[in-house]
């Protein structure tokens, strides 16, 4: 697998080259935002064939979020961004962005090498469904994906939970249940993908559109709010510190 490490202390890019190279990446290291677009860019957008990039944030040249930005206008490569920017705000941004995953160091060189080969399988998974048929996926309304239980034709089901992702309504065990607009745009983001955990910040980012910190409460709120509507408690699951993911086989 190629690698791209965006990186301008030599020292940390070295040691950390070392490890992946054990771990079986071929690594090709740039100190700067400009050298990292043109390796990715030049010749056309899969020429270098890098499976993942991991983007810095303070680099010599320009800001890490600006590279970000060039990178997904021009290639669907997935980014990581790896940084001590640790904050909330930054994160979110980044998500915004188009970057896949965001990194604080110090970081577990386990988690880092997990996520590296998540984002790089969930890239594979996502050209694979492309590839099969088009008008399948514009059939599914809404963009139904075929990881969820029996979606068929812009609906979802999940044990005795119906999401028609086209009208926007949700019944369970028959009976139809009122949703406010943001509880249904959070149902079904969970939904499209059970057993995937979903990041607190990508959820903000995803459902409300927004890098306002505050939002975490209100996130808190909604999950409880669907929760008590559904009357499935263990449907949608809290990952300690991380964020939601909908049960993988329903509840």
């Amino acid at each position: 697998m190629r690698l791209l490490l965006v990186e301008d202390d030599d020292r940390v890019a070295a040691a950390l080259s070392a490890v992946l190279a054990r771990h079986g990446f071929d690594v090709t290291h740039v100190r700067s935002g400009a050298e990292a677009l043109q390796e990715l860019l030049a010749g056309g957008q899969d020429a270098p064939g890098f499976a993942v990039v991991l983007l810095d944030l303070g680099l010599p040249d320009q800001d890490g979020f600006e590279v970000c930005g060039k990178i997904r206008r021009t290639s669907s490569t997935p980014v990581i961004m790896v940084t001590a920017r640790a904050d909330v705000r930054s994160r979110i941004h980044g998500l915004n962005l188009g970057a896949d995953d965001y990194v604080v160091k110090p970081y577990d060189m386990g988690e880092l090498l997990a996520r590296i080969h998540a984002v790089s399988r969930r890239r594979a998974g996502e050209d694979g469904a492309g590839a099969e048929s088009g008008a399948r996926d514009t059939a599914s309304a809404g963009g139904a994906t075929r990881g969820a239980g029996g979606a068929e034709h812009g609906t979802l089901r999940l044990g005795g939970v119906v999401i028609e992702l086209p009208t926007r309504q949700v019944s369970v065990d028959g009976t139809r249940i009122s949703l406010t607009r943001k509880e249904f745009d959070l149902l079904a983001l969970l939904a499209q993908r059970p057993g995937v955990v979903f990041r607190r910040e990508q959820i903000i980012s995803e459902v409300w559109r927004t890098s306002w910190e505050g939002t975490g409460r209100t996130l808190e709120v909604h999950v409880a709010s669907l929760r008590a509507k559904l009357q499935r408690p263990a449907l949608i699951e809290t990952v300690r510190g991380v964020g939601y993911r909908m049960a993988a086989r329903g509840a």
